[in-house]
């Protein structure tokens, strides 16, 4: 049996939590006027941004678990599930952003929607506010919520998108802070994903798997892949895919020193497919082909 409670549009969502339809393709939710109900799996057909402004408990989004503490924020692009099945009853709090495609559709956001990652970030990576960027955060949305209670006219729309995109930015700056305040931990997954990388190649993967993708080493980290591929460029300077191509020549070099195997014995045990492939990377990373670079060394 199917328990996952769809909304495909606005109007059911807003219904679902006792708020007014000011707009059929955004709005404002206050949870709280919500009448207490089940713990439920929840899909929604558009974006949705939760606020969370006191403690509610902990939710499950795929296989994780996460409490939601006082000024945190939440992104899902349309058609993700959040939550969990059970009997318990809760009372929902904080605010919904939600907001359909079609609001944004041709517009400059709706061009830019898929530059702002984190929309699919996993749960644990949420965005975690300090008092003040809350406040910037609850005035975007009182300005959007002021919009949507003003007398529709032509300039509704776009003022309406500009909030929004204004507060994707903000979100946007927030977290380029909290890849820097959470230096720690964002050290230890680089040490983690250095350490993957050694592994990987001193094993039989190469040659079974392939050459590691950014999927692969995001999973085994347990991190999405956009959250993943965001921290190592903020804090190497380097792409994901760009750090393990380089931790890749750096093996190589090592390797082609070893003078009873081919370059494409070397290409083989690295994870590549065909031998070429090994070739115009090493020359596009070190300006020379393989066998040259033994030469010369």
């Amino acid at each position: 049996m199917n328990d996952i409670l769809n909304f495909n549009t606005i109007k059911e969502y807003n219904t679902f939590n006792n708020n007014k339809t000011l707009h059929p393709l955004v709005s404002v939710v206050h949870l709280y006027k919500a009448e207490p109900r089940k713990l439920k799996r929840l899909r929604y057909g558009f974006y949705t941004i939760f606020l969370k402004q006191i403690f509610c408990g902990d939710l499950r989004y795929g296989l994780s678990n996460y409490d939601y503490e006082e000024g945190t924020l939440i992104f899902l692009a349309p058609n993700q599930v959040i939550g969990q099945s059970e009997n318990n009853y809760y009372q929902p709090q904080g605010i919904a952003l939600v907001f359909h495609h079609d609001l944004i559709a041709g517009t400059s956001l709706g061009k830019n929607i898929g530059n702002y990652h984190f929309f699919s970030y996993a749960v644990n990576e949420a965005l975690h506010l300090s008092e003040q960027e809350r406040k910037i955060i609850q005035d975007c949305f009182s300005k959007i919520e002021y919009e949507l209670q003003h007398a529709i006219d032509k300039h509704s729309k776009q003022l309406i998108i500009s909030n929004i995109e204004l507060f994707l930015n903000y979100c946007t700056r927030f977290y380029d802070r909290q890849f820097i305040t959470r230096d720690n931990v964002n050290k230890g997954i680089l040490e983690r994903f250095e350490l993957l990388m050694n592994n990987y190649f001193l094993s039989d993967k190469p040659q079974n798997i392939g050459l590691p993708s950014v999927a692969w080493c995001a999973e085994e980290l347990h991190l999405s892949a956009n959250y993943f591929g965001d921290l190592i460029k903020k804090e190497t300077g380097l792409s994901a895919q760009e750090y393990i191509q380089s931790k890749v020549i750096n093996i190589a070099k090592e390797r082609i020193f070893e003078n009873n195997k081919s370059i494409s014995e070397i290409a083989y045990e690295l994870g590549f497919k065909y031998p070429q492939h090994f070739t115009r990377l090493f020359k596009q990373k070190t300006g020379i082909p393989p066998i040259q670079f033994r030469n010369l060394n």
